[in-house]
């Protein structure tokens, strides 16, 4: 404003705007622009197009339904005058249009302009919201719902194109409402960044008197109620009235228990016309609540909430109980709001959320058959209403931070956000993601790649698109408009809003029927766009305001962490389980010893390490294995890996089990090592595992198992029988120092093993022995195939929602036929090699192998006669013919020969490199009395 001996304010040059100049011009010729204009700026083109506005109209709508001496007008007429001041002699038009953008009022810099303008441009009753006018101040004020400014080539109207402006919204202080628009306008060729400023602490001038004239009205009602109170006492005798002064209720009254009455008196309030509630107190008391009409000499109309003593007889004054008073008080002493208070108690201010709506009614005049009680709240029952609408927004948010996020799941997260909105703050609740985001991932084009994930409501009927259709909207729809700016998009009124409508004509006139006010929201969090959510409403006839904007966005922000926080989790369990199962077996090896199957089931919130393998061995062995790494996640999963490569690397040493589970755990002892010496301070990086190591030989029918911690194996015998042996527990892998032990079980020929980790038969909501149970009752049917048994171990013994990882190896033995064994028992006797190589001769021609015979002759001549040579006896020849032949030969002597390339002049050392040359594979396996030299011959199988 201009003070004394001030000068108007002075303006200077505006930027250049022939850069929007030429992208408007692209934009009228139907050229895609997506940028060099502000995106508001872009919006407000494509709407103006999409309602079929011509560049050129230059006639606006005028009407004359409008109040000259409104609320809006009485409040803001001396701000104006004194914008109008500070602006003097300057170029500036001063608008004020109310909330449908029709002009109310107009003043001007130089008086004169009033004159020179056109008509729509100097009188009041023009309209220039953006349906009738394009883009333009007030119009994008309105459509934005906060500050703007419009230079030059921006608008959209030709008309317009020499000038520019900047508005603001004027808002109700209480309800948040727009009551309407401040708008300066000026030529483009002048601007000041103190314009902005300017405009924005006008417009907060205008909301504080709107709020004056409120807080006028409230102390009107008060002043009523105070001076009927007095007249209805009157000839009371002094100190008689069951009441106390606000403030010493405010001393004496449990918080809780203050809450909970202001809290229902509003309520009552905001009803707006004759009631009564009973509310109940803590420690049994009770006090009733009374509503009834007040009416202030100026004719405002409000109600007054008292509450009333159960037994209200003058006369008697009930206790309040202090706040340190301790419990157990009886009914009797009853909670007393206060009465009338005294002048002294008035407040200087407007009530607040104290205030609340009221309705028509009698005067204050009519509390004479109230009986006497204590003054909780006055005012009228529209504040009232959206003081009880704060307090439920306030519960919203508060009980979705306890709704929103319970789970890791995306479309659950996303189903729990519509959930909690769904009525307290919308109707019907859509969300769309992008398909990348459900499956863990950031979609590249999330305009592009929307999935219809939630659709939930009050009802069932109405017709959005299903879940699991792709949607895709228009650049215009305020769904991408959010995604554009970042921001809520609010339609109050969705039959004038243009974009949604031309969107899908078809389904939006049938939405029509069903809803009437959107707001869109976007899902971002940490900048990644998480899609889209859009809150409808149908039921309640008033549109959604700023106020359900904010929370709308504050319930999608708060989701939209949830949702990238599952997101996030749903990403890296999905690579931490593709890593499992690629480090897991691919497919079985071939071999005839058993027939396996197996399955991993991961658990439902996160991967462990569970791992299992089948191995073959020499002489048609086979390893089973099966293990636990303790913990979860890739780590765990990388140790898995790490772990299951050693075992094979020591199964392939032809180890004992004990020995393989030994050199396991000094493995793990190293990384364990290795992994704190990284972190010592963390104890989550140390690793831990259990192991179970079987070699199961079908040429004896016996297996040899130990175990390092891990629950022991399932015996099933051909005839059904179910046994869990007992075997040596040992210590789990990493400890050190403890040896392990082997035991040796015979399975006869169809027999079954299973192996499996502890997520199986370990759940919370049971004891193990009952699992075990259950484990045993699907175990004891022989004739399954392994595939049918592990389908039915997990469909009836697995939990039903496993917290550990399930890792089960299934495998049916198979006995080698004794008719494929030759065995010959000789001492140490150079002389017996002749014998038996022709007993060999005899058995290949049996099994009629005669094209091996040559190969196999020189294989048991070189590995006897080392034998004889440099091992002790006696010594024992086996031929077994399975997959391929296999020759071994064993002596008591455990020094093994190694392969070594002889030199020229070496008269010996060459019978191991014919025997490599000659073989398939060979190789060395000790024995707990000496050693076996083995060799494997491929043969074509009959």
């Amino acid at each position: 404003m201009v003070r004394p001996g001030e000068n108007p304010m002075q303006v200077r040059l505006a930027a250049d705007d022939a850069g929007p100049a030429r992208v408007r011009e692209r934009f009228l010729q139907g050229e895609p622009v997506e940028t060099g204009v502000r995106n508001p700026i872009l919006n407000s083109w494509q709407r103006s197009r999409s309602l079929g506005l011509s560049p050129e109209q230059s006639e606006l709508p005028f009407r004359q339904d409008f109040d000259p001496e409104g609320r809006l007008v009485r409040a803001a007429s001396p701000v104006l005058d004194q914008l109008r001041s500070r602006l003097a002699g300057s170029q500036m038009n001063i608008a004020l249009a109310d909330g449908r953008g029709t002009v109310l009022q107009r003043r001007f810099g130089e008086p004169s302009m009033a004159r020179t303008l056109p008509p729509f441009q100097s009188i009041p009753g023009a309209v220039f919201a953006e349906q009738f006018a394009g883009t333009n101040g007030i119009g994008l004020a309105l459509a934005e719902r906060q500050l703007v400014t419009v230079y030059g080539a921006e608008h959209f109207a030709e008309r317009s194109q020499s000038n520019a402006c900047s508005a603001i919204p004027v808002r109700d202080p209480l309800s948040g409402r727009i009551e309407g628009i401040l708008c300066l306008g000026y030529p483009r060729s002048i601007a000041n960044p103190a314009l902005a400023t300017l405009t924005r602490k006008a417009a907060e001038a205008i909301e504080r008197r709107l709020l004056e004239q409120s807080s006028a009205r409230e102390h009107g009602l008060l002043q009523a109620y105070l001076d009927a109170t007095r007249r209805a006492r009157t000839g009371e005798p002094p100190g008689t009235s069951p009441s106390i002064g606000v403030d010493d209720l405010a001393q004496r009254l449990d918080q809780d228990d203050e809450a909970t009455l202001r809290g229902k008196a509003a309520e009552l309030l905001a009803s707006g016309q004759r009631g009564a509630v009973e509310v109940a107190l803590s420690r049994g008391r009770r006090v009733t609540l009374v509503a009834r009409p007040v009416t202030s000499p100026s004719r405002s109309e409000g109600i007054a909430v008292e509450a009333i003593v159960p037994d209200g007889s003058p006369g008697r004054r009930p206790d309040v109980p202090h706040r340190a008073e301790p419990p157990g008080l009886h009914a009797e002493h009853a909670l007393v709001i206060p009465a009338a208070p005294s002048a002294e108690h008035v407040p200087d201010t407007a009530p607040g959320l104290e205030a609340a709506t009221a309705g028509p009614g009698s005067t204050a005049g009519d509390s004479a058959d109230v009986p006497a009680g204590g003054l909780v709240l006055v005012g009228e029952p529209e504040v009232a209403s959206f003081a009880v609408a704060a307090r439920r927004r306030l519960e919203l948010l508060s009980e979705a931070s306890t709704r929103i996020g319970t789970t890791l799941d995306v479309r659950r997260t996303a189903q729990e956000l519509a959930e909690t909105a769904v009525p307290q703050l919308a109707d019907f609740v859509t969300i769309d993601l992008p398909e990348a985001v459900v499956r863990g991932e950031e979609s590249a084009d999330p305009r592009a790649d929307l999935l219809r994930t939630v659709v939930h409501g009050i009802r069932d009927d109405c017709p959005f698109f299903p879940v699991g259709k792709r949607v895709d909207f228009s650049p215009t729809t305020p769904h991408l408009r959010c995604l554009t700016s970042g921001q809520a998009v609010l339609e109050p009124d969705l039959k004038a809003a243009a974009a949604w409508l031309t969107q899908d004509p078809e389904l939006t006139e049938r939405l029509l029927g069903h809803v009437h006010s959107l707001i869109a929201v976007p899902l971002v969090a940490r900048g990644v766009v998480l899609g889209i959510a859009a809150f409808y409403r149908s039921q309640d006839p008033a549109p959604f305001g700023d106020d359900d904007r904010s929370l709308a966005q504050e319930l999608a922000t708060r989701a939209a962490l949830s949702i990238d926080n599952a997101r996030r989790y749903t990403r890296e369990h999905s690579m931490v389980l593709a890593l499992q199962r690629s480090l897991l077996p691919q497919g079985l090896p071939d071999q005839d010893a058993v027939e396996v199957a197996h399955r991993y089931l991961p658990a439902e919130s996160w991967v462990g390490g569970d791992w299992y393998d089948v191995i073959p061995l020499s002489s048609t062995r086979v390893a089973l294995v099966i293990g636990d790494v303790v913990g979860h996640g890739m780590h765990s999963a990388a140790n898995m890996g790490r772990l299951r490569t050693a075992a094979h690397n020591f199964a392939e040493l032809d180890l004992s089990p004990d020995e393989v589970l030994t050199h396991l755990d000094k493995l793990v002892a190293r990384l364990d090592q290795e992994e704190c010496d990284k972190t010592p301070y963390d104890s989550t990086g140390c690793i831990g595992a259990t192991c179970l190591y079987a070699i199961y030989d079908p040429t004896t029918q016996r297996c040899t198992m130990a175990r390092a911690g891990h629950p022991p194996p399932a015996l099933v015998g051909p005839d059904g029988t179910v046994t869990f042996p007992d075997l040596p527990a040992g210590p789990p892998l990493g400890l050190g120092g403890l040896p392990f032990e082997t035991a040796e079980i015979d399975l006869p020929d169809h027999s079954q093993l299973v192996l499996y980790t502890d997520g199986l038969i370990e759940n919370r909501q049971q004891d193990i022995d009952v699992a075990l149970d259950q484990l045993r009752g699907c175990l004891s049917h022989p004739d399954r195939a392994p595939e049918d048994t592990c389908e039915t171990v997990l469909e009836t013994a697995a939990p039903a929602h496993p917290s550990d990882d399930i890792a089960l190896l299934v495998a049916r033995t198979h006995a080698l036929d004794a008719d494929r064994i030759f065995t010959q028992d000789l001492p140490a006797d150079p002389a017996l090699v002749a014998d038996v190589r022709a007993d060999a001769l005899r058995q290949l021609t049996e099994w009629g192998l005669d094209e091996s015979a040559f190969v196999v002759e020189l294989l048991l001549s070189e590995l006897v006669t080392n034998a004889i040579r440099h091992g002790s006896g006696p010594i024992q020849v086996r031929l077994i013919h399975g997959r391929t032949l296999i020759c071994e030969v064993s002596d008591t002597k455990s020094t093994a020969p190694h392969l070594r390339r002889a030199a020229t002049t070496d008269e010996g050392g060459r019978g191991l490199f014919l025997v490599a040359q000659l073989a398939k594979t060979w190789g060395t396996r000790y024995t707990p009395g000496g050693k076996v030299i083995w060799v494997e011959c491929a043969i074509d199988m009959p």
